[in-house]
C-alpha cells in the first residue's frame, strides 16, 4: 500500500530565512569563480614575466610595480662592512638569516638593497663575506611586502630585522635613499658566502575549492527547505 500523499508548505519565516541565504551562497560562489579565473590569469602573467630574459635595473625606477618579479642585472660594489640580517626560515632544522647588503651602483643610481640569501646562524660574521671590487649581479627584483597587521614590526637599532623595509634600512645604514625595490640575487654567485635565493612566487589558488563549498552549501540548505516542508495531506 502506497504511503500518505505530501504537499509542499512553506512556513513564511523560514522562507524569508533561506531565500536570502541562498541568494547570497550563489552570489560568493559567483564571485570566486570570478576571482578564480583572475587569479589564473595573474598567475600565467607572473610565470610569463619571470620567465624574460634579465634586463638591466634602471637607474632610475620609475614604475616600482612594472618591475616587480622581473628577472634583473645590477653591477656595482657591494657595501659589504654594511650588511644586515634579517630573520629567515630554518633549513633543515638549521635556524639562520637572510644576508641584506646594499649595493653601490656603477650607473650612478642610487644604491639597492641585495638580499643575498641565507646563512647559518652561526655564522653570521659571515654576512661580510663577498668581493671588494665591482661586481655584476643577476637576480629578481621584488617590491617590498607591506607589514601584515599581526606581524611584529622592526625594533630601530636592532642587530636583525623582521622584514624588508628599504626607507628605514637605508636610515639605519646612513644612506640617502636606496632604489624602491630589492633585488634577490640568484644563487651560485657568492661561493661560500650567503646562498642566495631561488625565484618563488607564493600565489595560492584556492578559489574553486571555495565555490564549490559555497555552492554546496546552497544546495544543502534548499534541500533541506525542501524536505522540511514537504508534510503528509493529514498534517495539520
Amino acid at each position: 500500500m502506497s504511503g500518505p500523499a505530501r504537499r509542499f508548505r512553506p512556513s513564511l519565516w523560514a522562507t524569508l530565512f533561506t531565500v536570502p541565504a541562498v541568494l547570497a551562497m550563489l552570489g560568493l560562489g559567483t564571485w570566486q569563480v570570478e576571482r578564480l579565473g583572475w587569479k589564473e590569469d595573474l598567475i600565467r602573467r607572473v610565470h610569463a614575466r619571470m620567465g624574460a630574459a634579465p634586463v638591466p635595473l634602471p637607474a632610475t625606477v620609475a614604475d616600482p610595480d612594472d618591475l616587480d618579479l622581473r628577472p634583473v642585472t645590477v653591477t656595482g660594489r657591494l657595501l659589504n662592512d654594511r650588511a644586515l640580517l634579517m630573520i629567515a626560515r630554518p633549513r633543515q632544522g638549521q635556524m639562520g638569516y637572510e644576508v641584506v647588503t646594499p649595493l653601490q651602483r656603477a650607473d650612478g643610481g642610487p644604491p639597492v638593497l641585495v638580499n643575498r640569501g641565507w646563512i647559518p646562524m652561526d655564522r653570521k660574521d659571515a654576512r661580510r663575506d663577498g668581493s671588494p671590487g665591482e661586481v655584476t649581479l643577476r637576480g629578481v627584483a621584488r617590491l617590498p611586502a607591506p607589514a601584515g597587521w599581526m606581524q611584529p614590526g622592526n625594533t630601530p637599532g636592532a642587530e636583525v630585522w623582521v622584514r624588508l623595509d628599504p626607507p628605514a634600512m637605508a636610515a639605519a645604514l646612513g644612506l640617502a635613499a636606496v632604489a624602491p625595490v630589492v633585488v634577490e640575487a640568484l644563487p651560485g654567485q657568492s661561493p661560500g658566502g650567503p646562498s642566495g635565493i631561488e625565484p618563488r612566487v607564493d600565489l595560492p589558488n584556492n578559489h574553486l575549492q571555495y565555490a564549490i563549498t559555497w555552492y554546496s552549501l546552497a544546495a544543502t540548505l534548499l534541500v533541506i527547505y525542501v524536505v522540511f516542508h514537504l508534510r503528509r495531506r493529514s498534517d495539520p
